[in-house]
């Protein structure tokens, strides 16, 4: 609309050029203003009002054309960069976070796991809203020398009590696995998580009613291992995943009270897809990162692979209470598989739990996202940001008749329990600096008894925004 007022304001102006011209020339050629007639002389004074008229409105419509269609640009803490139009139904967002640990394993004589910085991880977030109802998500990873793609779906709003979700995303399953990794209390999430997948690709309807009072979540997915990360499928089955969490209580000291519970139930075959093997099975992992338990595998035999065979079940009872600076976070899993070895055939069952703690010394808010420091970091003004004591123990437990049959007792633990403490301090909305100590011990996993205990401290620096 704006270049067509320029045009024709420009075609205008060059008709009144083209009708004082004339007169223009004769006076240059030597004709006096006495001999031009004075009518002539009004309209030529007309036309040249008219068109300086035209352009002072051309002029007015171009400053509230540019004023009503103007986008703004802002950043704000961990809300990232956005670009947004003046309806509000256009936005484009630029977040990310990267984190960088130090880890150290004490007592480990023999150098088996090497103490290492590293890059724990890089990823940029892509948002966007797309009209009234319609977004999407992108947030690859760069860490640890390879690139990882963990979300990628579409989102279509239609209230905030239903809305649909398509994609690659977290199923709604485990509670801190749901909790972003710039949130969490620990640098690394608690044995529970273990037993709950990770990211798969599937269909979600969920929403929130009465305000988050009850918020719910169901889908169909192509069904991962658990703590696995997935991209496709290895057979037709899928899995439907379900929670249901509840904050009842909207006023008083009970206000920060959230209790739910999740679930999935799919079937699971392994074998082999094309010339891979597949186990559709998983391993799970110490707090250090360590792989821990792992069912037989012999990718030149086969037969001699642990294999899922069958009905897989999840139930994730889980709860968290927040009050003034003081936090509580606890859930428990519940992971059934049935698996095969050539002619055996079992149903296993491994559990796992954690409670976790947090108190902040400054005072602020405990959540489940990390709060605003009341007092960022700024010595000038006497400035220290936020303290955080956190604090935690766990335990994880595999179902005894996995032993010897589907899994090596010289390899793999039937029991680990871990206790942590660490001490998180929040510079600014943006910036965190974790120290944190893991005491683990294991039940079985070595060829002389029980795997040697693991004491796992890590430092963490964190930027987000």
């Amino acid at each position: 609309m704006s270049a067509v007022r320029h045009w024709v304001g420009g075609f205008i102006i060059v008709a009144g050029t083209a009708t004082v011209a004339p007169r223009v020339m004769a006076q240059q050629e030597g004709a006096t203003p006495d001999s031009v007639p004075l009518a002539a002389r009004v309209d030529e004074l007309e036309q040249q009002i008219l068109v300086l008229k035209r352009l002072r409105e051309l002029e007015a419509d171009s400053i509230a054309a540019a004023a009503k269609d103007k986008s703004t640009v802002t950043a704000s803490g961990k809300d990232g960069f956005s670009i947004k139009s003046a309806d509000g139904k256009y936005v484009l967002k630029l977040r990310g976070y990267a984190q960088a640990d130090g880890r150290f394993f004490g007592g480990d004589d023999s150098k088996a796991v090497p103490n290492t910085l590293f890059l724990r991880r890089a990823r940029p977030i892509l948002e966007a809203t797309v009209g009234k109802y319609f977004g999407f998500r992108i947030m690859p990873d760069f860490a640890q020398g390879q690139t990882v793609l963990f979300d990628a779906y579409g989102d279509v709003n239609l209230t905030p009590a239903f809305a649909v979700r398509l994609g690659k995303f977290k199923p709604p399953v485990g509670l801190e696995r749901l909790q972003s990794a710039t949130d969490v209390v620990f640098a690394e999430r608690g044995l529970p998580t273990n037993l709950v997948p990770n990211r798969d690709i599937g269909f979600q309807l969920g929403g929130d009613i009465h305000g988050g009072v009850l918020s719910y979540a169901v889908g169909v997915f192509n069904g991962v291992p658990d703590l696995g990360n997935g991209d496709g499928d290895l057979n037709d089955s899928k899995d439907l995943d379900a929670r249901v969490f509840l904050q009842p209580i909207t006023k008083g000291s009970l206000k920060g009270l959230g209790i739910g519970i999740a679930g999935t139930t799919g079937t699971e075959q392994g074998g082999l897809s094309g010339t891979t093997l597949s186990s559709g099975l998983p391993a799970y992992r110490s707090p250090g990162q360590q792989t821990v338990f792992r069912y037989r595998t012999d990718v030149a035999v086969p037969l001699n692979s642990v294999l899922a065979n069958g009905r897989r079940s999840r139930l994730v009872p889980q709860g968290y209470f927040y009050s003034g600076p003081f936090g509580i976070q606890s859930e428990y899993a519940v992971s059934r598989q049935e698996v095969r070895l050539g002619p055996s055939a079992a149903e296993l069952t491994h559990t796992a739990w954690q409670a976790s703690g947090s108190f902040f010394l400054t005072g602020e808010k405990a959540g489940f996202r990390s709060p605003t420091p009341k007092k960022v970091f700024d010595p000038s003004q006497k400035g220290f940001g936020a303290l955080e004591l956190v604090a935690r123990y766990g335990e994880l437990d595999v179902d005894d008749d996995a032993f010897p049959t589907f899994a090596s007792p010289t390899s793999a633990i039937t029991k680990e329990k871990s206790a942590g403490v660490g001490l998180n301090w929040y510079l600014n909305k943006q910036i965190k600096v974790a120290v944190n100590y893991e005491h683990t011990a294991f039940d079985g996993g070595a060829a002389d008894g029980d795997r040697k205990a693991e004491d796992f401290f890590v430092t963490r620096f964190q930027h987000s925004f």
